[in-house]
């Protein structure tokens, strides 16, 4: 009595598994093929039908179907709301950098989101107008003299990223996701890119203002290749096992992350 047979052939001997195939057909029994040299390295895949056609599902798209809509409804909701609550914050705000030094409130700049399109980031301005460094080519770093005195307060308690609830309202951020990184961003010198040949899967899903590396402390400066890897180890992660509750646990460790203000300069 026989369930279950299980094939090993190679799929290349296509002959003689199909030889074998045909004997095994009048049985009463369940009969596979095992995964050939290339599909052991996608073991956690599943199979479904393209245009009739069993085919194995190799990746998928981590925001897919009505993940992909309740995404979006949350960031849409939650900008909203973010923007409506701090409105009365952001026009003080923008009125201190307006004040303190000579120059424009925002601070554009092109960083990499979904997809690895570029898209314009929006921030408080920081630094003095003409040390502005608008590709990152040097992050900022303790004691920066690049950095206004409001801009400190604004770094530090990472409220120059407010207006960045206008990129999610705009569809091209969310409110948690992996950090946008300037296009000139580097760690020890060499481009992110270089140092993580996984660099690039956190650009699957689009940028958020927060993220699960963020709350994890490995936010700001990347001095060293193992800050931009431990970075994106943390974004993948969160692509990989993105659910509702987890963007909400992510929010609420923002708020404590911002009260103790490590690592923002």
């Amino acid at each position: 009595r026989v369930d279950d047979i299980l094939i090993t052939l190679p799929w290349g001997a296509e002959k003689r598994v199909i030889e074998v195939l045909k004997k095994l057909q009048v049985l009463p029994a369940r009969v596979h093929l095992s995964p050939d040299l290339v599909g052991l390295h996608f073991l956690r895949g599943d199979w479904t039908r393209f245009s009739m056609v069993p085919v194995l599902n190799v990746f998928r798209k981590p925001l897919d179907g009505w993940s992909s809509v309740v995404k979006q409804i949350e960031d849409r909701l939650l900008a909203t709301l973010l923007i409506f609550l701090s409105s009365p914050l952001m026009l003080l705000l923008a009125l201190a950098v307006k004040l303190d030094t000579p120059g424009p409130v925002f601070f554009r700049q092109k960083r990499f989101g979904y997809n690895n399109q570029l898209i314009e980031v929006l921030k408080f301005r920081t630094m003095y107008q003409d040390r502005c460094d608008k590709d990152a080519v040097r992050l900022a770093i303790r004691n920066d003299s690049r950095v206004t005195r409001v801009g400190a307060l604004l770094r530090r308690t990472s409220l120059d990223e407010l207006p960045q609830l206008f990129n999610v309202f705009r569809g091209e951020m969310s409110i948690v996701g992996p950090r946008p990184h300037a296009t000139q961003a580097k760690a020890a010198g060499k481009f992110y890119q270089d140092v993580v040949a996984e660099y690039a899967l956190r650009h699957k899903v689009k940028p958020g203002i927060t993220g699960w590396a963020q709350v994890n402390g490995w936010r700001g400066e990347t001095a060293t290749e193992e800050a931009i890897q431990k970075r994106v180890e943390h974004d993948i992660h969160y692509i990989n096992n993105w659910s509702l509750l987890f963007d909400f646990e992510i929010l609420l460790r923002t708020i404590v992350a911002l009260v103790r203000a490590e690592k923002a300069y």
